[in-house]
């Protein structure tokens, strides 16, 4: 759904996004992560035409971009930054304005009410927008991006401003939306919101895309295994130096079989209350990879 080669773009002096090769395969849930500054709504900015790369070539939909724009962006939804509304006008006027500016579709009140409710704006949505809190405009923006059933949905930062609820609600209507068919690609700085939704992970770090791969890959087992035992004092025993993290009733057990270890625990005559493979985390893998580490990406 989405290639990039090669991809830069530059502001005089300043290189915001430096030859990223870049792959998104239709259907997949594709997380672009990174501190902010990375340069993830650059490539977004980019990916929609609304700014031009200084070198490297894009392919949105198997089209060139900007060349064929015309004929991409009405499969596209977008979420891009803050979205814009009238402050005067409701927010089912918004969008029946945003609408209107489009090809001519049938149903098109149908369509608006339909987006609303997804988003769970159907019941304030004859509401002057500046009335709306952050969350609700988010929520809007996002109302705007679904209006046209889009193939592919470019989101960046699309939790921003919502509470917990509000995220979780979000969350299931993009799985819900992908299950129907719909493309993936969002930005964020969450490396939580990334780790829960996304099934492919794109990781940027000072204009560089330095990782990609599916999730699966990256949570890659350490070959320690998690234990939670009420004896943790004599399990630690029991593992003389193979024991090499405790956090209270908690210990890492280097060893490559958790089935045979609970067996071993057990039949020392200890207790068990969980026991599993210790897999690696993505913020263990940005750890490894940014320059920086993850001291400006939030692990909220």
């Amino acid at each position: 759904m989405i290639t990039t080669k090669g991809l830069t773009k530059r502001y005089g002096r300043i290189t915001a996004v430096n030859a990223v090769d870049l792959a998104v395969p239709e259907g997949s849930r594709f997380g672009l992560l990174g501190p902010n500054g990375s340069g993830k709504t650059t490539m977004i900015r980019m990916l929609l035409g609304l700014v031009y790369a200084t070198t490297g070539e894009i392919s949105v939909l198997g089209e060139p971009v900007p060349k064929r724009l015309k004929q991409v962006l009405p499969q596209v939804g977008a979420l891009v930054e803050g979205p814009a509304a009238y402050g005067h006008l409701s927010g089912r006027a918004n969008l029946a304005l945003l609408d209107a500016a489009g090809p001519r579709t049938p149903k098109r009140k149908q369509r608006i009410g339909d987006a609303l409710e997804r988003v769970g704006l159907g019941g304030i949505d004859r509401r002057p927008v500046r009335t709306y809190s952050l969350g609700m405009r988010q929520r809007l923006g996002l109302a705007a991006a679904l209006l046209r059933a889009p193939r592919l949905l470019i989101l960046d930062e699309p939790t921003n401003g919502l509470d917990p609820q509000g995220i979780h609600e979000i969350r299931e209507l993009l799985r819900e939306l992908n299950t129907e068919g719909t493309t993936l690609f969002l930005s964020s700085h969450l490396l939580v919101e990334v780790e829960q939704l996304c099934t492919g992970v794109g990781i940027m770090d000072r204009g560089q895309l330095v990782k990609q791969d599916e999730l699966e890959n990256l949570r890659a087992l350490t070959g320690r295994v998690v234990v939670r035992s009420p004896d943790a004092d004599r399990v630690v025993a029991l593992f003389d130096g193979k024991v090499e993290m405790r956090d209270g009733d908690r210990l890492a057990v280097r060893h490559p079989d958790a089935a045979e270890l609970n067996q071993l625990i057990v039949a020392a005559g200890l207790r068990v209350m969980e026991i599993a493979p210790e897999r690696q985390t993505l913020e263990d893998v940005v750890l490894a990879v940014t320059s920086s580490g993850s001291d400006r990406v939030d692990k909220r």
